[in-house]
């Protein structure tokens, strides 16, 4: 679901109104900070006059076995999510806030225990349908009952859904305390009840499913590919929020069997367009006529968006890992620096924080607020989240990985692990330090390897294995790792999807996202402080408290961050002058026709890898 679909964390517009009536809105926007006003005609980032035709080849790694991707079963198609409406869409260039789409008001309660979100009459599936109410209601009951675990958690506190009319559907809440509820319910995917009737919907499926987006699906070749064709008389395409958007006409997904054959496939013109990630791939890998005639553009793309916290997860669940001096001596493994100049061309920036590259940032040590927050844990929380700043170990001339790795030794020493000739044992019950690293990505084994054979140093037997994506997802639903790579995107505004990531009551549930085990009831008080913040001031000191007591729980290995998007691709688009602050904005390209034949006929003439 390309890990963005869930990341919900938004707050509702408080907008005022007279006390006996509900507040109205035309979006939805933390604390009310608009970028575009009720009349807007497009966001800023597109091209409202971009053409419209042409085709859009993409890569995604792996398979997929069904299209149905709001359930936990299977692995969804890529691009899945563009043949969905939902109530509201959000802007990329602004955190956190979105504008009309399905639903084009929402009326808000006084005492924000209800809202009202009124339907565009105008919107339907594209079969031609009418959404109506009761389309919403069974979409938001069926995701909450049947859907991933992360719906139950994202719709807990809603207590109800109802109709209220023709064209309006109201959710009640258990109280008004929860900010986030009524923006998370506007994000809502809206699926057809009428479709869905008489199927399973907690299965798998490869029929491809009625939606309501700019997009549907032309052909599947299961496992392989995936084709969708731009929906015409798409409803919704003249609306603000979709001007100067989804301009090609059609897009297809080819999966590949890994990265390096889908860049070779890149080079050789099989597909159009990728989104890089490997530093050694952007430095050297795209070399070659295709580049050096410029048929091959690379750009580099800022963004703000705070930055995933990327590491190696222990697994909580099991007890090699409970005690956080173990955790602690283990970070000691990764040498990141020696990683970065000779694997990623010093590309990278070691990440520490769960929310790099952003105001949401735990630095240096706490003050104000976010001191005021977290005081009443002193004693139960390391004495270190006081009095200093969380920093990965770093090796420099002066404190080398052998430095490093005496100190680990220390600190396992304390743990009651000791050496027993080149094996560390447990002093208790004799049982020898060993566990296994599960891994999806061959690139990932260049990283882990180098880190094993530091553990081995430690007198650990650390060994990884790579599987391919299904069994991968099976292991990870089922919790069933030593240690595994996480990528714990975050959001501007984050909120309820924490229980999600952190909370104690997602951590023994299959298919949750709580990969790490954390179960902490001060990481759950401070989610649930969280998530009732009343100010953007509030909201920030909350989540530096958060991330500070995470940093210093020494729950994952922090590896490193890109703070811009790579993206490479043949040069037959062209793009808007701005750039969204906040996504690549790869939906507002559009294809040049004339330089698309260029491209293929040079393709034909100079025959590359």
């Amino acid at each position: 679901m390309y890990r963005r679909s869930f990341l919900l964390g938004v707050a509702l517009l408080l907008a005022a109104g007279r006390a006996a009536k509900a507040a109205v809105s035309y979006g939805m926007s933390l604390y009310g900070d608009f970028k575009y006003p009720p009349d807007f005609k497009h966001y800023d980032y597109v091209n409202p006059d971009a053409p419209k035709g042409g085709t859009m080849k993409m890569e995604s790694i792996g398979t997929f076995d069904t299209l149905n991707p709001f359930v936990i079963k299977g692995v969804p198609a890529a691009g899945i999510g563009a043949i969905f409406d939902t109530l509201m869409t959000r802007s990329d260039d602004e955190p956190a806030t979105d504008y009309p789409l399905i639903a084009e008001s929402a009326d808000l309660a006084p005492d924000r225990a209800s809202v009202v979100y009124n339907l565009n009459p105008k919107a339907k599936f594209n079969d031609g349908t009418p959404i109506t109410p009761e389309d919403v209601i069974w979409s938001f009951e069926t995701l909450r009952d049947k859907g991933a675990p992360l719906y139950r958690f994202y719709y807990g506190d809603v207590v109800k859904g109802e109709s209220v009319g023709e064209h309006a559907v109201k959710f009640t809440f258990k109280n008004g305390e929860n900010r986030e509820l009524p923006a998370i319910l506007s994000e809502l995917p809206v699926l057809s009840k009428a479709y869905w009737s008489g199927k399973d919907f907690e299965k798998t499926t490869l029929d491809p499913p009625l939606g309501s987006g700019p997009y549907k699906i032309a052909s599947v070749d299961p496992g392989k590919s995936i084709t969708y064709q731009r929906v015409a008389d798409y409803w919704a395409k003249d609306l603000p929020a979709n001007v100067g958007r989804y301009n090609v006409d059609t897009i297809r997904y080819d999966y590949y069997r890994d990265a390096t054959v889908a860049l070779e496939a890149f080079k050789a013109g099989a597909y159009d367009i990728r989104q890089e990630n490997s530093s050694k791939a952007w430095a050297t890998g795209y070399d070659g006529p295709a580049l050096r005639d410029g048929l091959i553009k690379k750009i580099v793309i800022p963004n703000r968006n705070p930055s995933a916290m990327q590491g190696w997860a222990f697994n909580m669940r099991r007890p090699l890992f409970q005690d956080p001096l173990v955790r602690q001596a283990l970070a000691y493994a990764f040498d990141f620096e020696w990683s970065n100049q000779n694997l990623f061309y010093g590309a990278y920036t070691r990440t520490r924080s769960y929310f790099d590259n952003s105001e949401l940032a735990a630095t240096g040590v706490p003050q104000g607020d976010e001191l005021k927050i977290l005081e009443p844990f002193k004693g139960q929380i390391p004495d270190e989240v006081f009095t200093k700043e969380y920093d990965p170990p770093k090796y420099t001339d002066s404190y080398t990985i052998r430095d490093g790795l005496r100190d680990a030794i220390g600190l396992l020493k304390q743990a009651g692990w000791t050496f027993k000739g080149e094996q560390l044992v447990n002093d208790k019950t004799g049982q020898p330090f060993t566990f296994e690293i599960l891994n999806e990505d061959p690139q990932m084994e260049r990283v882990t390897l180098p880190m094993i054979q530091n553990l081995k140093r430690l007198g650990i037997a650390a060994t990884i294995r790579t599987v391919d994506v299904s069994q991968y997802q099976q292991l990870m639903n089922n919790f069933d790792y030593g240690m595994t790579v996480v990528v714990i995107a975050q959001s501007l505004s984050p909120g309820n999807e924490q229980r999600e990531f952190f909370g104690s009551a997602a951590a023994d549930r299959p298919g949750s996202q709580n990969q790490i085990g954390v179960k902490s009831k001060i990481v759950d008080q401070l989610i649930e402080e969280l998530i009732h913040a009343q100010t953007r001031a509030d909201l920030v000191a909350h989540v530096k408290a958060l991330d500070r007591v995470l940093q210093w729980g020494y729950y994952v290995i922090p590896q490193y961050h890109l703070p811009d998007f790579w993206v490479a691709y043949w040069d037959k688009f062209r793009r808007p002058q701005i750039a969204p602050k906040y996504a690549p904005g790869i939906e507002t390209w559009w294809v040049d026709t004339t330089a698309e034949q260029s491209v293929e006929t040079k393709k034909k003439s100079e025959p590359t890898k």
